[in-house]
């Protein structure tokens, strides 16, 4: 084995991969999760998930924990610990309240993810304008890589796409209307 390999195995270095979507207003499938629309967003997540793990050695996820893609996701790696016990699941809370006006069904997930991750990163106790904007900079300075589900309009998710690139991270593009997945 060569030597830096041995080094990097021996240092047990966690790679990583953070998730950045739509916000439920702006993503064509809304709540409706029994709808092709998402139950295609939900097996390319997977698809993904997994590919990342086996292939590329991810074994910490990072979600947002946001309606729709981020509970996707995060559910998604919780399911995938089964198989792969070595994957960790970290939930990043741009503020306290974060889930304080969705409906309770939308809190009672939230909660359920986040009590079911290994770590909680709450990033400040009160909302603030650019909470969210900390929050997407936190996941991605984390991260190795940065899946992205995108519809190509300005937004949240194309202002992560940019941290990204400013920070050299590898990007993985989920278009949200062809689920068509590309590198960028």
């Amino acid at each position: 084995m060569p030597k830096i390999a041995m080094i990097l195995e021996g240092a047990k270095i966690r790679t990583a991969c953070c998730l950045s979507g739509l916000s439920i207003k702006s993503f064509h499938i809304g709540f409706d999760e029994n709808i092709a629309g998402s139950l295609r967003l939900k097996q390319v997540l997977m698809e993904q998930a997994v590919y990342l793990i086996q292939a590329m050695r991810v074994t910490h996820f990072i979600s947002g924990v946001d309606l729709c893609v981020g509970q996707f996701f995060a559910e998604i790696v919780l399911d995938l610990k089964r198989d792969y016990p070595e994957v960790t699941l970290e939930c990043v809370i741009p503020c306290e309240d974060q889930a304080a006006n969705w409906t309770i069904a939308q809190r009672d997930r939230y909660f359920s993810i986040v009590e079911r991750c290994d770590k909680e990163t709450l990033l400040q106790h009160h909302y603030s304008k650019d909470c969210i904007r900390k929050k997407k900079e936190y996941m991605v300075k984390q991260s190795n890589y940065v899946l992205v589900v995108w519809n190509g309009k300005p937004g949240s998710s194309g202002k992560l796409l940019s941290i990204a690139r400013t920070l050299g991270k590898i990007v993985i593009l989920i278009d949200s209307s062809t689920y068509k997945v590309c590198l960028i």
